[in-house]
């Protein structure tokens, strides 16, 4: 999907792993009066670190001046300040379309990095990407509001391991069986625990299962021979 936005940008650089500060915005010599961004900007399926603004679309007020046809002397001067105040534009632009709840979002995402919830967790939370992070986060935040730890625990493995179940085994223990439905790497070790850190409530044992699932009676696809695991 294309962007026409800065904030677009700014989200699909955030989401590409791209910090803000790496991206450098410049005033474009030829472009559509119908698009902020330029062509290869809009198309592009990787994020450029040098993005062309047309500068007139929204902010016609602030630049025109600055970028009068007339006026040629510092260019290098206008080209930096440029750059700023296209950056603080995007930071109005992100906030003004962020609701409460998404600022609490990112207050706990905060917390996870900078080690508020143990130092493991601060580790492997660079493991997934931002996108991810804002689900565990926001899942996290509904921790606090509802308590219901094994439904978020679900949502959340559903979200992360898409082809992931949970059983409970609430007979004679309070035991729960994950399927991840992938292969077991260090990585997906990783992410997973982090998973159980945080929403796994202390009276559960758990049992782990990766790309084998467990054999369930009268369920035929989980019976087959040298793709079974036992439970």
């Amino acid at each position: 999907m294309g962007v026409n936005y800065i904030w677009d940008l700014v989200i699909k650089a955030r989401r590409a792993g791209v910090a803000k500060r790496d991206i450098t915005f410049q005033a474009a010599k030829v472009y559509s009066p119908y698009m902020e961004l330029s062509q290869e900007a809009i198309n592009a399926k990787t994020v450029e670190k040098t993005v062309e603004v047309n500068p007139f679309y929204r902010f016609d007020d602030i630049f025109r001046e600055l970028f009068d046809v007339n006026y040629t002397d510092e260019s290098e001067l206008r080209h930096v300040l440029f750059d700023i105040v296209i950056h603080l534009l995007a930071d109005i632009d992100l906030v003004q379309g962020m609701n409460k709840r998404e600022y609490y979002i990112r207050f706990v995402l905060r917390d996870l990095e900078a080690g508020l919830f143990g130092k493991r967790t601060a580790d492997h939370i660079r493991l997934f990407t931002q996108e991810e992070r804002e689900i565990i986060a926001g899942n996290l935040l509904r921790l606090y509001e509802t308590g219901e730890a094994v439904y978020l625990l679900r949502d959340t493995m559903r979200k992360i391991f898409p082809r992931s179940t949970i059983y409970a085994n609430c007979e004679e223990k309070d035991e729960l069986l994950l399927y991840v439905g992938q292969e077991e790497t260090a990585a997906a070790r990783a992410r997973l625990e982090l998973i159980k850190d945080i929403f796994l409530p202390v009276r559960f044992q758990t049992e782990v299962y990766w790309r084998n699932h467990f054999g369930i009676l009268d369920v035929e696809e989980t019976m087959q021979i040298d793709s079974m695991a036992m439970y």
